[in-house]
């Protein structure tokens, strides 16, 4: 494996389809220090495209545990105003986001969990007016991740530390393509493939979902003018990006009020630097009534206690178990492949581009619909080879959608 040489090609990818940089736009990368040779070249070849300007924003896993533990209380209280304004402020001047992402699974597995909540709370609420941009695609943006040492050694435990990273990027390039001789080409052949389910699912507009599997029998229903959104998206002036590189779902919103029944994760979910495993939900009324964790449960307490939209879905979410991630047999222990292999929900905020015309409703509006609204949005994972998911249209009748986990049509 050549990794400069696919450094070059994945930064390729992450401007032209991640972006779609135009000569002339800014944007803004997210960075720190295992993710500084992928910053590198992209910004190198952004300023070749024609990028009037990069802006990084630098984030240390170290720095960051440092606060949590030895901070006074103080820290926690309150956001200091002018880091959302400056995030605002350049926005609102119309910079783009890339962020690279790495993974550091436990980093905060030491934190008193009161101070994880209470800062939770307080990032959700700083950041309330800052989420739009990105939950309405106001600008372009997208995440995409870096292999790391001590991510690669959460992956592949056995494994020496080069080894395990070595191994994790070449699973990282094969998930994304990169691996291939023209990953441009690859990602426009995939995102046909996914609009095929996009326009079919569309066009059927079913009233609800019902959703079978071990420990899981839901009924979610979808709003009236949903819409399933898949591969790549749009701005709210029409121009094509890829939020996430991997990406293999279909998605759209939940009725907030429609949710009913019991769903049981699949794979473990890594949220404030800890890891929950073996957690299930029951909702009534579109509302989380009772949930269990056999471990971390104290942290799915914290992010549903956000805030009163955090006990209910904002997102469901399509991916056949028969996909590229999925048939790795990894646990990536990161959001950002694991949900790209498996099936999942979001509890949290629903993303305006899902219903016809949600960008223009009011708050009382979007209630009215049943589209969720939160200051968090958090996926989980519920797909797998004994799952089903079935259809129901207005008049009743049930068409297959997966089968055994993979799509049925």
């Amino acid at each position: 494996m050549d990794l400069q040489k696919n450094l070059e090609k994945y930064a390729t990818l992450i401007l032209t389809h991640g972006i779609n940089l135009k000569p002339g736009e800014c944007f803004t990368v997210t960075v720190q220090e295992e993710t500084l040779p992928l910053a590198r070249e992209i910004t190198k070849q952004a300023y070749q495209m024609g990028a009037k300007d990069v802006v990084y924003i630098f984030n240390d896993d170290d720095m960051t545990l440092s606060r949590y533990l030895y901070a006074k209380d103080i820290a926690f209280k309150e956001m200091p105003k002018f880091k959302t304004a400056y995030t605002e402020s350049y926005l609102k001047e119309g910079y783009h986001r890339i962020s690279l992402v790495t993974a550091n699974p436990e980093l905060l597995k030491k934190v008193d969990k009161k101070r994880l909540e209470q800062w939770q709370k307080v990032v959700a609420q700083a950041s309330k007016n800052i989420r739009k941009y990105t939950m309405q695609n106001i600008v372009k943006w997208n995440v995409s991740a870096v292999a790391s040492p001590t991510w690669a050694q959460a992956v592949f435990p056995k494994l020496s530390v080069t080894n395990a990273t070595k191994k994790l990027w070449e699973n990282i390039f094969a998930a994304t393509r990169v691996n291939l001789d023209n990953p441009v080409a690859a990602w426009n052949e995939h995102d046909k493939k996914l609009k095929k389910y996009v326009t079919f699912l569309n066009k059927a507009q079913f009233k609800k979902l019902l959703y079978k599997g071990p420990g899981t029998d839901l009924e979610v229903g979808l709003v009236k003018n949903h819409i399933w959104q898949g591969g790549a998206g749009k701005t709210k002036s029409g121009v094509r990006f890829f939020a996430n590189i991997p990406t293999e779902e279909i998605f759209t919103m939940p009725d907030a009020y429609g949710v009913n029944g019991t769903i049981k994760a699949t794979k473990p979910l890594v949220a404030l630097g800890n890891i929950i495993e073996d957690f299930s939900f029951t909702l009534k009324g579109g509302k989380i009534v009772e949930y269990k964790a056999k471990k971390g449960e104290d942290v799915l307490k914290t992010l549903l206690s956000t805030d009163e939209g955090a006990l209910r879905f904002g997102e469901v979410a399509l991916v056949p178990h028969d996909s590229p991630i999925s048939n790795t047999n990894i646990l990536f222990k990161n959001t950002l492949f694991d949900e790209n292999a498996s099936c999942h929900f979001a509890f949290g905020d629903a993303y305006a581009d899902t219903v016809e015309n949600g960008d223009t409703l009011t708050s009382a509006q979007k209630k009215k619909i049943g589209m969720n609204q939160s200051m968090t949005h958090v996926d989980f994972m519920v797909g797998g080879p004994e799952l089903s998911v079935i259809g129901v249209a207005e008049n009743g009748k049930q068409t297959p959608i997966l089968e055994k986990g993979n799509w049925a049509f």
